[in-house]
């Protein structure tokens, strides 16, 4: 009789442990708690108590209809296995039919609780789905599951918002010039707008379709690369699109980095056939930021900046370039880089006259990122950070998992379910 005592005593301090760890409240009840060592799990039976049913989506009153069992994975208790077991009731609501009663401590369609989703959203913030599936003892589609519950959440929650600063570059999605556009705030948030497939003009226009008249009008700025699509999208969409969209300092470097490397490749070879090495060895010295130099690398980079080569031309021309951004007027920054084109086309240097040929066509565009202090740094660095996404995944076969993925991680959304934190 003691043990019988004892063991009730013990069972109700398990089901008011457990009822106060889930939040239960009335009609609901715990009202048993079962541990099973052999296969290292606690089952938790939760039931309905005898109060009026109502319909979730109405909130009417209706009839009971039947009971199905469910089950749920809950966070695990000392290392134990932790589920949830439940006979929920289904009404019959005279307007929308037979439908199951909600519970509190999952969402709709999960299978598991919201204190457990919210726990492998923490770990997916940290890890790829397949480490967290691994740790968790989830099926990876679990996870995944999970991880896509939470972005259509978070999109549910975000507000409408109509920064007036743009940033829209394109990202490597997988090999054979497989690529996303990615939209991004460049304002203080800093987070991803838009994700959509290929970096075609429709890629953007549907993102700007989803502004109105008036907030279009008021975008000061959109920086891009000078990519025609992404162009004729602005000026299909923007009034003011050739006072607003900029190319930036970044776009330009890059080109014209391309272009003095294309320059040493072929002085490099003409050298060799003549069995001098000056050049072998050197790419990184003539691609490398000048700033970022330390003073050695400068003293021995400087013997070739001297040299009279055409490398140390091209990049004399290159490193001007990079000089023209500190203008505030539009007529000086204009007359500067056409200085700079006159010198570029004079250099007789093929892969130079090229990028200048370029930079010419989109020479407005340059000025208005000069004139609007306007760099893509933002949405490289997105860039960067959707790239790390993707290594620790090991890459995505699936266009719409990666759209997921940005963002889950980037893009600022409220992913965790209701009533946690």
């Amino acid at each position: 009789m003691a043990y019988v005592k004892t063991h009730r005593y013990t069972l109700m301090k398990d089901t008011q442990l457990y009822t106060q760890i889930l939040g239960i409240e009335k009609p609901w009840q715990v009202s048993d708690v079962k541990v099973s060592l052999s296969n290292d799990e606690v089952e938790i039976t939760v039931n309905h108590g005898s109060d009026p049913l109502t319909c979730p989506k109405c909130g009417k009153r209706s009839p009971g209809y039947d009971k199905r069992t469910r089950r749920w994975r809950h966070l695990d208790t000392c290392q134990l296995k932790t589920l949830l077991v439940a006979e929920v009731p289904r009404v019959n609501c005279a307007e929308h039919g037979v439908v199951t009663v909600a519970v509190p401590w999952s969402e709709s369609g999960s299978g598991f609780t919201a204190l457990f989703e919210a726990l492998v959203i923490d770990w997916l913030k940290e890890a790829s789905v397949s480490a967290v599936s691994t740790r968790l003892r989830l099926s990876w589609n679990a996870v995944d599951g999970i991880m896509q519950r939470a972005v259509t959440r978070g999109m549910a929650r975000r507000e409408h918002h109509a920064p007036t600063r743009l940033g829209v570059d394109e990202t490597s999605f997988q090999k054979r010039h497989e690529y996303v556009t990615v939209v991004t705030d460049h304002s203080e948030q800093g987070r991803v707008l838009h994700v959509a497939d290929d970096r075609k003009a429709a890629s953007l226009t549907c993102y700007l379709e989803t502004l109105t008249d008036a907030e279009r009008a008021a975008i000061e700025c959109i920086n891009m690369d000078m990519w025609p699509a992404y162009i004729k999208a602005a000026y299909d969409a923007l009034p003011q699109a050739e006072s607003c969209i900029a190319f930036d300092k970044f776009h330009v470097a890059k080109y014209l980095g391309g272009a003095v490397d294309k320059v040493r490749r072929q002085e490099h070879r003409r050298l060799l056939a003549n069995g001098d090495e000056l050049l072998k060895g050197s790419k990184y010295s003539w691609l490398r930021n000048p700033q970022n130099m330390s003073r050695e690398q400068w003293r021995e980079f400087a013997v070739l900046r001297a040299s009279g080569l055409k490398t140390a031309r091209a990049w004399a021309i290159k490193e001007l370039a990079m000089s023209l951004w500190h203008y505030s007027t539009r007529g000086w920054a204009m007359k500067a880089w056409k200085r700079w084109l006159s010198w570029a086309f004079r250099s007789r240097l093929g892969p130079v006259r090229k990028v200048a040929r370029m930079i010419r066509a989109h020479l407005w565009g340059i000025v208005n990122a000069i004139i609007l202090k306007s760099d893509n740094g933002r949405s490289e660095a997105m860039n960067r950070k959707i790239q790390q996404i993707k290594r620790r995944a090991c890459g995505y076969r699936n266009r719409e998992r990666f759209r997921n993925a940005i963002y889950f991680h980037l893009g600022g959304l409220d992913l965790y379910p209701k009533g946690v934190a």
